[in-house]
């Protein structure tokens, strides 16, 4: 297990997948008609199939990375220290999703 967890670290680091995550366009990802198209193709599926579960998650999702992109979050770390004033709002971001999850997949019944 461990041997199989290294070599995919070591895939991570050596693809330079967090460079790029970090350098990622999103303004010119959401304006292009590549991704917007498909991703309207998608969503007008789920409506049409109504499964809520979907569009639920996908809202989480980009709400999730929209509010990690803000001042707010990015300040949350200020010269290598914590900022512990932050720390509450966070966690409860993080825990409000996570119980959106739970209650969508085992609480919620289609």
């Amino acid at each position: 297990m461990g041997d199989m967890l290294s070599a995919i670290s070591e895939f991570w680091v050596n693809t330079n997948i967090p460079a790029q995550l970090k350098n990622v366009d999103v303004r010119g990802a959401f304006s292009n008609p590549w991704v917007l198209v498909p991703l309207i193709t998608q969503v007008g599926w789920w409506i049409y199939k109504q499964n809520i579960n979907a569009i639920v998650f996908l809202a989480l999702g980009i709400g999730l990375w929209v509010f990690t992109g803000t001042p707010y979050a990015h300040g949350l770390v200020v010269d290598g220290n914590l900022q512990l004033g932050k720390v509450l709002p966070v966690a409860g971001v993080g825990l409000g999703a996570i119980m959106v999850v739970i209650y969508m997949l085992f609480i919620r019944s289609d």
